[in-house]
């Protein structure tokens, strides 16, 4: 992991639904301009951790910071403020509204740099601009959710299987947003089952089965084979 201080923190983490505990002393950190990868089979606690993260899932045990702050007491709602942006897997878009309307929901201005450069590589956004994002594809929700996110420019941004069902141009596309955002020292933690798309962005990776961590360090140091060993079910 990268020895420069981390902008997010989370410590010994347990957590899950229920009596159920789903992770179970997780650890983990970020520093700004990183990529903390996480991955690992279907089932294990990777959306656990995320929602643990965003603060929709209460702890059990364990601690998440962001810039030094505790976020115990930090509503979902009021991360963003602080500087985390979440990108879910699914419900990732307000169906009922257009694409022009997700894009500013919430939002004070309508300052066209926020978005000027993921609309200048997924074009298909702005084509459907007035088009209810419930009819999108699923992988055309999945890059307005992720144009959404990138365009709130959050210190952090944490993001769930943002490459699911989008097309391999555009997933080349996101990693090039991702890294674009990491030269100006934005931080993310990536849940991602797509190999190439993780090791194109990642600096730091995590591996869990069982809510536990399985392999942990810098993404360089580890083989594809490696990866790929722990995402087979």
């Amino acid at each position: 992991m990268s020895a420069a201080k981390p902008l997010l923190q989370f410590n010994d983490i347990v957590c899950g639904y229920g009596d159920a505990m789903v992770l179970r002393g997780l650890s983990g950190a970020v520093a700004g301009g990183r990529v903390l990868g996480v991955l690992g089979r279907n089932g294990v606690g990777k959306t656990t951790l995320m929602r643990a993260l965003a603060g929709f899932l209460p702890l059990r045990q364990g601690a998440v910071s962001l810039g030094g702050r505790d976020l115990a007491r930090v509503l979902p709602h009021q991360r963003l403020a602080l500087g985390m942006a979440y990108a879910p897997q699914e419900d990732i878009v307000f169906g009922d509204l257009s694409v022009e309307e997700n894009l500013w929901l919430h939002l004070p201005d309508r300052n066209p740099d926020r978005y000027a450069a993921c609309l200048e590589l997924f074009s298909r956004l702005v084509e459907r601009m007035n088009q209810r994002a419930g009819s999108l594809s699923g992988g055309e929700r999945k890059l307005l959710s992720f144009t959404r996110t990138l365009g709130l420019r959050a210190a952090l941004s944490i993001l769930d299987e943002p490459s699911e069902g989008v097309q391999p141009e555009n997933i080349d596309r996101m990693a090039q947003l991702v890294r674009a955002r990491k030269a100006q020292g934005a931080a993310f933690v990536i849940v991602e089952q797509n190999l190439a798309f993780l090791q194109a962005v990642a600096d730091d990776l995590i591996a869990i089965d069982h809510g536990e961590c399985l392999l942990a360090g810098e993404a360089a140091t580890f083989s594809r084979e490696t990866l790929e060993a722990h995402l087979m079910v």
